[in-house]
């Protein structure tokens, strides 16, 4: 199985405090993989070292085998950030008709993917209407929808479920599966929900800028000796469950 992201020793600080702490990692072809940990534990800044958004202090990221500097890398990578970057002045069908022009989507089948994108989110009926009228977890949706909207072999969402009710939650995640299984995507999500991540292959618990476990749901619940998975992120701590 290869790897599709490898970390080693990453390390990253601000100012006089460490975010991340000497981090080995590695996220295989075809799994879903979650990033576990409560906000400000450094799951986001994590995240954008591996894109190249932000540079590590030390270490080094590989993606698909490279440091992540060429645009061809980017190309298979579908992002959604924490914080929605979106043209309010547009509609929603407008933005994604920019991003996948943005992303060199071919024309004879850009519509394809915007359909495909928009319905995924429930969104269809809403194209037409500008984002400055959508609601947060409108935007959330339409966020979603653009980091799929290329095809990507690598998807890296960072909280991608929050604000989204939970019956399209639901739908959402049956869609994470299928592609995984049908298509070999790799996802790379981050999530404060334990729920949501014992639904991965493989969950990476991060406190305090360190992995403190880091394995599959049940192998972590045998591990601790947890009958749920709350439980384990607290024995991995060191704290009483």
């Amino acid at each position: 199985m290869e790897n599709v992201i490898d970390l080693s020793q990453i390390s990253k600080s601000f100012k006089d405090k460490t975010i991340i702490d000497d981090i080995d990692l590695s996220i295989h072809e075809g799994e879903i993989f979650a990033l576990l940990g409560p906000s400000g534990g450094g799951k986001t800044t994590l995240i954008k070292m591996i894109i190249g958004m932000l540079r590590q202090d030390k270490g080094t990221i590989r993606i698909f085998g490279k440091p992540i500097k060429e645009a061809a890398q980017l190309q298979q990578i579908g992002y959604m950030a924490q914080q929605d970057a979106l043209y309010e002045a547009l509609s929603g069908g407008e933005n994604l008709n920019f991003f996948a022009k943005l992303f060199r989507l071919p024309k004879d089948n850009r519509q394809e993917r915007i359909a495909y994108a928009a319905d995924l989110v429930q969104l269809t009926d809403q194209l037409d209407t500008r984002v400055r009228f959508y609601s947060g977890g409108m935007k959330r949706r339409l966020s979603l929808a653009i980091a799929l909207i290329q095809n990507p072999q690598l998807l890296i969402l960072d909280e991608p479920t929050v604000g989204i009710d939970p019956i399209l939650k639901k739908s959402i995640w049956r869609e994470f599966e299928r592609l995984k299984r049908e298509e070999r995507k790799t996802i790379l999500i981050t999530t404060h929900v334990m729920d949501e991540a014992e639904r991965c292959d493989t969950v990476a618990m991060l406190h305090n800028g360190t992995i403190i476990a880091n394995g599959a749901p049940r192998d972590l619940k045998e591990t601790y000796h947890a009958d749920h998975f709350d439980d384990v992120f607290l024995r991995a701590g060191g704290e009483d469950a």
